[in-house]
């Protein structure tokens, strides 16, 4: 095995580029992973064009990652073995906060994060180390299936996380606002939990026609209706049980809560920069609608053994959901065209 390989080295915001570098050495009781496929991910691109507080440059991101084990780590105890095929979620969690012991893993005080605390998915090999593997998120991957779908994986897993907490049932009225890769997974996990109607909102009419494979019951194009009364209109003027967004917009948050019916539950599953974060939100109508409130970010192993499941079944349609797929080497032109919104999801294979 060589002493180099090839990794994503990001420099500064904007400036990134495929070099040689230092195969990683394995850490103690940790694995040495062969990456198999890694897929850029919304928060990666952000990182790419603005830097990201946890991430000192330089620096190889990538989150969503599938791996096959090249070799163990002294000291290894685990379960895996070298040949085994891996789905690697990127959260790891202290298992002694207080939330860890409750079970709620996804809201770990010290929660860590391949691709932020370790070096990412974008390169020929990456390092486990043992507490990714004790108090992580890794799944095996069966034997003959997709790996490119398998590494996709987390995205999917925050979502299932995200309509757990919104509690979709059977014939509601869902709406998503953001038709990216999230708003296309929601679609999907929406009509898995039995929704009747499903309308995705953009303003974007690029995102709109690559969500239109996912099948939602109505399209709206915010830039050119006001998707409030456009949703009120669709509803005989109630409003839908759930609205979700998926999009990193304070105007999205406004909206959620005057399109949701009374008693509906609004998702605010898309962050925003901190200089935008606070919407004038109408707090009269979440008092008077009775509205629920539901943030959510990340998610816990039980959601991403759910969601590589789902993958595998086909109930999410991961050969949808990835409308690109680039060699490592051609990072930097697969990278700018997801930087451009003429990506869904990419994948890179090394």
């Amino acid at each position: 095995m060589a002493d180099t390989m090839r990794a994503v080295v990001v420099r500064a915001p904007m400036e990134f580029a495929v070099e040689d570098v230092p195969v990683p050495e394995i850490p103690e009781g940790g694995l040495l992973l062969k990456i198999l496929a890694c897929g850029l991910c919304g928060s990666d691109l952000r990182t790419l064009r603005m830097g990201h507080r946890k991430v000192t440059f330089p620096w190889t991101i990538g989150h969503e990652i599938s791996g096959e084990v090249e070799k163990l780590g002294e000291g290894y105890t685990g379960e895996w073995k070298v040949g085994d095929t891996l789905a690697v979620g990127p959260l790891a969690y202290c298992g002694t906060c207080e939330f860890c012991q409750d079970g709620e893993y996804e809201l770990c005080e010290n929660q860590k994060e391949i691709g932020q605390t370790w070096a990412g998915g974008f390169a020929q090999y990456m390092a486990l180390p043992a507490e990714t593997i004790k108090l992580g998120n890794i799944q095996k991957i069966p034997e003959g299936a997709n790996f490119k779908l398998a590494a996709v994986a987390e995205p999917v897993s925050s979502c299932v996380n995200a309509q757990e907490k919104a509690n979709i049932k059977l014939g509601e009225t869902v709406v998503i606002i953001g038709a990216g890769p999230i708003g296309c997974i929601h679609i999907s996990l929406a009509r898995a939990r039995g929704a009747s109607r499903i309308f995705i909102i953009d303003l974007s009419p690029d995102r709109l026609k690559m969500a239109e494979v996912f099948e939602p019951d109505a399209i709206i194009n915010g830039a050119e209706t006001d998707a409030v009364q456009e949703v009120l209109k669709l509803t005989g003027g109630r409003g839908a049980h759930v609205v979700i967004t998926a999009a990193p917009a304070p105007q999205a948050a406004v909206q959620a809560v005057e399109m949701a019916r009374k008693g509906g539950r609004v998702v605010q599953f898309g962050g925003m920069p901190k200089d935008i974060s606070k919407p004038g939100v109408d707090m009269n109508l979440v008092h008077y609608n009775s509205l629920h409130i539901i943030g959510t970010s990340t998610f816990a192993p039980r959601h991403n053994r759910v969601a590589l499941e789902l993958l595998m079944q086909g109930t999410i349609p991961g050969d949808k959901l990835i409308t690109h797929t680039f060699p490592l080497e051609n990072f930097v032109e697969g990278a700018k065209l997801a930087l451009d919104g003429r990506v869904l999801k990419g994948v890179f294979l090394p």
